[in-house]
Formats: C-alpha cells, structure tokens, sequence
C-alpha cells in the first residue's frame, strides 16, 4: 500500500510538471520586442477544420519561421508561425502599412470563400490568444444570396493592457471602415494595415488569465451547472430510496423465508436467487474478452480520476495550450500496467490458461478502435490540408510511446497479475452442471435493461453534457472542474446502484447469466451519450461538412466507447459485490 502510494504522488508530480506551462512570466521595458504569433484560420462553426495562417493570401514574411510545439499543443491543431506584425512594449502605432497586396482572381475568391464561412483567425501574443473575423457579408434586404456583397477587412487594431513590465491584456477589433469589396473575380490591389493602443491597468500579472474563465462563471450559468447537480442529486436520491425502501425490504423478505425453509425442510421447493446458488457463480463465456474489458475500463477509470485530479490543481487553466492532450497521452501510457494487472490476474481467477493472449487483447481492445478511428480522420485531414493533420514527428514520437512505455508497462502489469496467484472468492459451490434459464418475457431481455440501466445515469448529467460539448466541440470554456467532478461522482454512484437493482432482480428471475449482463447495463450510459452526440449536432451546433462531421462522429464514437468501458467495470464490480454479498448470508445445501 505504501507502495502504491509513493507510485501515485510520484505519478502526479511528473504529470503537474509536464503539463504545467504556466503562462510566461516575461518583464520588459519600453520598446522592447514582444513575440506575436499567428496560429491559424477557419470557419468558426467547425472547430475542428482549421488551416494554417498563411494558407490564406495574408502579408506574409519572406522565411515563414515556425515556433517549436509541445506535444499537446501539436495534438491540439496548433501551428504557430511568426506573425507579420510588430508590437513592442508600451510602442503605439497608427496605421502602419504591413504589405502592398494584389490580390489575383484566384486569391480574391479564396478570400471571398473564407469570408462566406465565416472564417475567424487566432493569434498569441506573450501567450495570450486573439481571436478576430477576416471579414463580413452585408447580405441583401430581400434575402437574395446572389445579391450578397463580402468585404474582407484590411485593418487591425491592436489594444493592449500592461501593468509596470507585464502584459496583462490584449483584444483585437476590426476597422469597419477599412474594407476591401472581394465579391467578384477581379484582381483586387490592398494596403494591409495595424495599428496599435497600449493602456495601463491594475491588475495584476497573476490574475491576466481570469478573464477567459469568467463568461463560464457568470451567476446565470452558475444557477444552471447547479441545477444541473440538484436533478443529479434528486435521482440520486430517489435511486438510493428505491434500493433502501424496496430492494433491502425484499431482501430481508427473502433472508426470514430462507430460514424458515431451513428449519422446516419438507417437500418445499427453493425459488427465487436462492434456487441458483449453484450456478450464479459459474465462470461467463469469453471469459478472456470480459478480463480484457475490465482491465481496459479499470485503466480508463484511473485515467479519469488523474485528469480531475490534475484539473482541481488548476493545472488546465484556460488556454494552457495541449496541457490536456499531453495529460491524456501521458497518464495513459504510464496506467497501462493497471490494465495488465487487472486483466490478467482476473483471467486466471476465471481459469483463463492463454493469459499472453489476453494480454494482447487488453492492449488492443481500446487503443485498436482508436487507432483505426485516427487513421481515417487522420487521411481527410491530410486531404483536408488541415492543422488537425499530424506531422510524421508527432506520430513517431506517439508510436515510440506505445513502444518504450505503454507495452512494457503492460506486460510488466500481466506478469504481476499472473504471479498474484489470488483465486476467485465464491461463497457458495457451483454444480457441475448449469441449470437451466427459464423463458422471461421481453422486457427482462438484455437490451430492454440496458435501456433502463442507461436512462438512470444519463438523466442525472445531460444538462452538464452541453456545456463540455460546447467547450470540446465549440468555442466556450469551461473552468468549473469541482461541479464536473461531483457530476462525476453521481454518475459512478447511480450506475453502480441501477447495476445492483437490476442484477437482483435478474437473480430473481433465476438467470443467472448476471456477468455480462452488469457490465452491458453498466456501460450502457455510453450509448445514450453517442446518441445524445446526433441531438447536439443536428440540434444545438452549426457545424457541417465531410471533415466536421467525421471528427465529431468519429472521435465522440471512441470517447463513448472509452465511457462504456469505464462504466461497465463499475457496474460489473458493483453487481459482483453485491451477489458475494447474499449468497454469503444464506446457508445453502
């Protein structure tokens, strides 16, 4: 245990300081150079298409110099390049020319294309982002998009905030009055201009980042994560009080009955869960395939608990830019040992003889879908030209991580789970034939209670699901990790409790097939939430597109997946609890 701790405090000091890059504490003086970097463009309802700055005919440098990325930052999308704007400490400037541009037909459309998408640019400057539109569409009064004029908007103003040596704040406005008309294929010449504001202010270098947390803070959006928490709360409770008043009641029925049978043994039959005391511990089929999922989901559930961990620290302030990417990446190479483990140690309490198989099937079962599921959206970024497309570095390094961590740590966890040598605690025999299964009607079927056991869990955090779409697949940020994190724990507990009701009553039914079952209906929540996924998008977003749509769909398809690994494990370890429970507390022959 002490072990186990020392391994757990270790983990986390590594994690804080990879992924910890604290916005830069540069000080300067008067006139001193201060880096501004262009990111990238593209159409602000599709946060996942976006394109490298000068992909667009923008002034551009004669040697376009790239800044080095972190590992997260490049997973993120981003591609930072030096900007064609100079912005020195406290140095005001009034519409300085950046370039002379002629623009040719083809460059006049491309603008006019970006600008009819709704194209948005993003910079950093001293790692603070800009956000800022290319330009704007003045649409005919009678609706006629034919008759729609595109302006592209050729002058920036820069305002930005110091105090004493630090800069605190920067905003971006567009001049309405500088606008270059790109509505027809006509070669277009532009004078690109900036111009630049410095204001002083007092707050304090510490604070320069609250005000990207603060739209995600506001009362009303407080009032609504915490109803968001009271419904989670109220079926909490409603859940609990249904296992307390009728389930514990039933049982305690069931214990006085079974006595009493005891005590007068004649010609009484058994029935109910007691009737199959010698089969509900009978080992499931595909018992390598079920260790293998509960090795995975037990991994991704330590994954889980890390990330919140690391975002109660305030590691993942806003735009701490790949922080989460690398976190992700990070903690689940060095957990894959905990997937070893718990697969292998369980297939051989299950009489599993192929543990190496099972091995390698524990290590694909997550990142195999995964893989293929990056492949393809990795070929239509490329074909795409998007940033979203990974250079060969990155994979390599990915790769190399897989290699030198994830797979040693793996088997390291499987030879450990093979020499633990713990057998299965079963308090009652198992015969050696199985009975049985009597006809149950439709209702008692897997997918009706996979239906019911989802519903439970997803009622109590769809409304939270909104606003971590919007932060993931929009341009909200979200801050408020300590309500996320009590969402998280209610989550666990109604799965777990909607697992263990449902068990007993399939126990009651005298089928005693409970093993896949409890995990099926545990992990059911992940497919409420993939369909949750097609409301948000034909519903409650705006995106389109080929791209989009298989980034969305794709991604959110393995994110799903990784949820139903995660919940079917808490739901199978709750189900297991609670059958070891009774069957302990009867005497059976």
């Amino acid at each position: 245990m002490a072990t186990m701790r020392s391994w757990s405090a270790f983990l986390l000091v590594l994690l804080v300081g990879l992924v910890r890059s604290d916005s830069s504490d540069h000080r300067y003086k008067p006139g001193d150079f201060v880096p501004l970097y262009a990111n990238k463009v593209g159409p602000f309802h599709n946060p996942s298409e976006t394109y490298r700055y000068f992909d667009l005919p923008f002034c551009s440098p004669e040697h376009v110099k790239e800044k080095k990325e972190a590992l997260g930052e490049v997973l993120n999308g981003d591609r930072l390049v030096d900007a064609p704007y100079k912005l020195d400490f406290q140095t005001d400037v009034e519409s300085k020319l950046v370039c002379k541009k002629s623009l040719s037909k083809e460059q006049v459309s491309q603008f006019r294309n970006a600008v009819n998408k709704d194209y948005y640019s993003q910079m950093y400057y001293d790692d603070l982002p800009i956000w800022g539109f290319i330009g704007k569409v003045e649409k005919d009064a009678k609706g006629d998009p034919t008759e729609s004029k595109y302006f592209l908007y050729r002058h920036i103003h820069f305002d930005i905030l110091y105090n004493n040596n630090h800069v605190i704040e920067i905003n971006v406005r567009m001049d309405p009055n500088a606008l270059v008309d790109v509505t027809d294929d006509r070669q277009v010449d532009v004078d690109f201009l900036y111009s630049v504001k410095w204001k002083e202010t007092t707050t304090p270098f510490e604070k320069r980042m609250e005000k990207y947390s603060q739209s995600s803070s506001l009362p009303h959006h407080l009032e609504i994560h915490w109803f968001s928490i009271i419904n989670s709360c109220v079926t909490v409770l409603l859940l609990t009080g249904f296992l307390a008043t009728i389930l514990m009641r039933v049982l305690k029925n069931d214990f006085v009955k079974y006595d009493r049978d005891e005590e007068a043994v004649d010609d009484q039959e058994e029935s109910g869960w007691k009737y199959i005391h010698g089969d509900v511990f009978r080992f499931p089929k595909n018992n390598s395939l079920i260790s293998a999922c509960l090795g995975s989901g037990t991994q991704l559930f330590t994954l889980t608990i890390f990330i919140f961990i690391l975002a109660l620290v305030g590691v993942f302030y806003p735009y701490n830019r790949g922080a989460l990417f690398t976190a992700l990446v990070v903690i689940y190479a060095l957990t894959s040992g905990i997937a070893g483990y718990t697969a292998t140690s369980f297939y051989c309490q299950l009489e599993g003889t192929n543990w190496v198989r099972n091995l390698l099937l524990t290590g694909c079962l997550f990142c195999g879908p995964l893989f293929f599921t990056f492949c393809f959206l990795n070929t239509v970024a490329i074909v795409y030209s998007a940033t979203a497309a990974l250079p060969f570095g990155t994979i390599v390094v990915i790769v190399l991580i897989w290699t030198l961590v994830t797979s040693p740590l793996l088997v390291l966890g499987g030879i450990a789970g093979k020499n633990s040598k713990a057998e299965f605690q079963a308090p009652v025999r198992t015969t050696k034939y199985p009975r049985e299964i009597p006809s149950l009607p439709w209702y008692r079927g897997t997918i009706p209670q996979m239906a019911m056991a989802g519903f439970l869990p997803f009622s109590a955090i769809y409304i939270e699901l909104y606003y971590i779409f919007a932060s993931v697949w929009g341009h909200r940020i979200y801050t408020i990790y300590s309500i996320l994190s009590i969402v998280f724990v209610i989550l666990i507990i109604v799965t777990a409790f909607i697992t263990v009701a449902l068990t007993y009553f399939q126990l009651a039914s005298e089928d005693h097939g409970w093993w896949w079952r409890s995990f099926l209906c545990g992990g059911s929540t992940g497919l409420f939430v993939y369909g949750y996924c097609l409301y948000y998008y034909y519903a409650r977003s705006d995106m389109s597109g080929f791209m989009q749509t298989s980034f969305f769909f794709g991604y959110m398809a393995c994110i799903c997946y990784g949820f139903f690994l995660m919940l079917g494990t808490v739901g199978f370890h709750a189900s297991l609890f609670f059958v070891r429970h009774i069957y302990k507390s009867i005497k059976c022959e």
